[in-house]
């Protein structure tokens, strides 16, 4: 394609490109190119502005904070059933986590008086706002849950502390999925039916990672359990958002870390669940390959997101469809 000018003696001129000099002389040049798919996007530029978010901080934050949670949910178990080693692990296993996670939010923000900002306020309707006080309510909870059991001291707060932490962590689970949907990067703005299950299913495979992992094999049953069901319900959350979202899922479907996510969970799943009976070696190997399925997971979904917000067809050939559904059925 190309661009015609017309001089001052009246005769044209054909070049294959454009340069376009916005506002006064003397500033940037800049070269637009036209694009071979123009309807796709505008001379294939990005449509949205790329989150400002850090894949090793945010993604991070969403892996450890789905493992903190979840690990204090099967900490209340295990404790409930007499399995105190499994809670211990399950306990500074979460707490670890939580600190973990802290670290990585603070860092992305660049400076901690920003997080205590966000409390001076509650707006129900923001997921950031609700998730900042989920963290602060389940924190010092995790907190005394873990430093009464290393010490042996107040039995009965931690318990009460323990039950807290595990309410409260179903919610640093999971609500990262709302939070990441809540904005206009079209893989996760259009997963949001998915992704909390997706979240939810990665958290427990981690969590039960993590009780097989450090607890002895006579008290691994609920991790056991807890791996083997979040495993199952994260690959079929992934399998059913890559589906339903049609092309916008493609940086999804195309996704290394996500086949590599489901793949380790599913592995390390079943061999907790066969050969982590009988074997410490065994538990410990599928433990590991929980934990890596999982952060393989929210790595892969950071991933795809940044890309679907990177690649203007995701945002442009959306809207077109819904802009034809409802002039066919105005008509």
């Amino acid at each position: 394609m190309s661009q015609t000018d017309v001089r001052m003696d009246g005769s044209a001129e054909t070049r294959a490109d454009r340069e376009a000099t916005p506002g006064s002389a003397g500033r940037r040049r800049e070269r637009l190119v036209p694009q071979s798919s123009p309807a796709d996007s505008y001379y294939g530029r990005p449509v949205l502005n790329e989150p400002p978010w850090h894949a090793p901080d945010i993604a991070g934050y969403l892996f450890l904070g789905g493992l903190a949670g979840a690990s204090s949910a099967l900490a209340a178990a295990a404790e409930l059933t007499g399995r105190p080693t499994l809670a211990r692990v399950s306990k500074v296993g979460a707490l670890g986590a939580l600190g973990g996670s802290l670290y990585c939010l603070i860092h992305d923000l660049g400076r901690p008086e920003r997080f205590l900002n966000m409390l001076r306020v509650f707006k129900v309707t923001s997921p950031m706002s609700v998730g900042t006080w989920i963290l602060t309510a389940y924190g010092p909870q995790a907190g005394c849950a873990a430093a009464t059991d290393l010490s042996g001291r107040f039995p009965g707060l931690g318990r009460a502390a323990g039950v807290g932490a595990a309410v409260t962590g179903a919610g640093v689970a999971t609500y990262t999925a709302a939070l990441i949907s809540d904005t206009a990067v079209p893989a996760w703005h259009d997963g949001y039916r998915e992704l909390p299950f997706l979240f939810a299913g990665s958290a427990a495979a981690a969590a039960g990672g993590l009780g097989l992992l450090a607890a002895p094999l006579d008290e691994a049953g609920p991790a056991r359990r807890l791996a083997l069901l979040g495993a199952a319900v994260e690959c079929v959350a992934a399998t059913r958002m890559e589906r339903r979202l049609g092309p916008v899922g493609e940086p999804l479907r195309r996704s290394v870390l996500m086949r590599l996510g489901e793949a380790l969970s599913l592995a390390g799943a079943l061999a907790g669940a066969s050969m982590g009976r009988r074997s410490r070696v065994a538990a410990m190997a599928a433990g590991a390959a929980l934990l890596a399925g999982s952060a393989c997971t929210r790595f892969g979904v950071f991933r795809a997101g940044i890309e679907s917000a990177n690649d203007p067809k995701y945002t442009v050939q959306p809207q077109r469809r819904r802009l034809a559904k409802a002039r066919a059925e105005l008509t």
